[in-house]
Parts: structure tokens; sequence; C-alpha cells
């Protein structure tokens, strides 16, 4: 079954460009380059007889129930991150975890942080090496990159099965190494690079429908072994009129030292 979305591409310039998050010392405040919106046609894999793999796509799927609530109570995250870490480590193998960010994003005008359209991957080369830097201190990483590491996003719907803006990815066999845009991506305390996806008309999105908080999509943002990175964004569309829930996700980054 396929659907139609639309999604914002980022668009060819002989300039750098990049992205500004907070943007004059206002949380939320976010600076963006020329978007181009895009009506593209996604499949929906739970109503496909075609499949979907980690291992061929960069993204897999995973019923993964967890018994975190994300209500802003409590301290939640040290047992979530126990959750995600035996995840990875029974889908990828995965033999060392570092969960170092979680980000909850609501889909509300006044969000602080809302959900992310425009089409991107998180992480350059050069950007993947200075983050395992940051997170791991020169020496460590030396280690790590002698070895097999990858950055690894897991994402999940929070509250409510979701309903508009779900999380689309790109197959990365459709897209062609000149999509690829290099973007500036500016905190006021860092500078870091991602990458932004230019559009193709060969690019193949796949999703799954009303994503429920029992489930996720863990997927490649780097890997240091050349496994591809995986292109994404929220989705405009709607899955069903009569329904008001607003879009609540929580979307966990890590680090995997894998064997």
């Amino acid at each position: 079954m396929t659907r139609t979305a639309t999604v914002n591409y980022l668009v060819h310039k002989p300039e750098r460009q990049a992205f500004e998050l907070d943007a004059g010392g206002i949380v939320g405040n976010l600076i963006a380059p020329d978007l181009a919106p895009t009506e593209v046609t996604v499949a929906d894999m739970r109503a496909s007889d075609a499949q979907v793999s980690f291992a061929a796509d960069s993204v897999g799927f995973a019923h993964a129930p967890t018994a975190v609530s994300f209500d802003g109570q409590g301290d939640w995250q040290g047992a979530y991150d126990a959750e995600l870490t035996a995840l990875l480590r029974e889908t990828l193998a995965a033999r060392e975890v570092i969960i170092f960010d979680h980000t909850i994003r609501v889909d509300d005008p006044d969000a602080v942080r809302k959900p992310a359209r425009n089409v991107h991957s998180d992480y350059s080369t050069d950007g993947a090496e200075q983050r395992l830097i940051d997170i791991l201190g020169a020496e460590t990483a030396a280690k790590w990159r002698g070895g097999h590491y990858a950055f690894i996003n897991i994402w999940r719907p929070v509250g409510a099965p979701i309903n508009s803006a779900p999380l689309g990815f790109v197959r990365p066999s459709s897209v062609a190494p000149e999509d690829w845009i290099l973007l500036d991506l500016i905190y006021p305390d860092r500078v870091g690079q991602i990458m932004g996806l230019a559009g193709n008309p060969d690019h193949q999105w796949i999703y799954i429908s009303r994503m429920t908080p029992d489930e996720v999509a863990y997927f490649n943002i780097y890997d240091n072994r050349g496994r591809p990175s995986v292109a994404h964004s929220a989705l405009d569309m709607v899955e069903d009129p009569t329904i008001a829930s607003i879009r609540k996700s929580i979307e966990s980054r890590t680090l995997v030292r894998l064997a």
C-alpha cells in the first residue's frame, strides 16, 4: 500500500548552508536553509509484502514495549537506557552501547522541540568523528576508531499511535551520492555537521503506519565500516482526519561498538 506525503528537501547551492538551533539564544528558535516542499509516494511497510531490514536498508522496526513513562515525572532515563541497550544487543549484537541524548518532540507550535521536517541524516563523516571524540575523549575514541562502531538512533511514539507526521525513511539504495548536501549545525555552544538530502524522483520512501508506543524504529546514522546512512524526515500526512491526537515521540541517540 502506498500513500502520498509532503517532505522538505534541501536545495543545492554554491555556498555552505547551515541550520542554526536556539538561534539568538531563544530555546527552540530555528533558522533553516531554503527548503523545497515536495510530494512523494510512501510505501507503508505494515501493509506491504516487501521486506525492510536493517541489513539491507539501514533501518529496522521492532516490537519493543517499554515500562517507562515519559510524562516528565521522576528519573526515567536510567531505566529507558537499560531497555534500549538490551534492544541493541539483541538486534545488532552490539558489544557496548552508550546512550548520549534523548529528544522528546511534540507536533505543536508552542513545543520546544518539534518534529524535524527536513530530509536529513544526523552526521557527516567529519561530524561523526568529532562527536565520537566529544563523547569518549580523544584517547578512547582512537581505540574505538580501530574497531567497528556506529551511531544508531532509536525512535518511539509516546502516548498514542502516530496519526500525523509519521517518521519516514529513504531506502539508501535509491539515493545517489550527489543527492547529499553537507550542512553545518550551529548550536549556541558548538558547531556540528549533518547531511541534508536534495530531491530525486528515484528516492524510495518507506514508513510504518500508525506506529504505537510499543514499537520502535532503529536506524543507522553513521557507520565507520561503510553501512549507508539513512535519510529521514517527518512526513506531512494524516492517517485518519477524524482523529485529533497530537504526534509525540522520543528519539534517542546512541553510540554502539559492534563485533
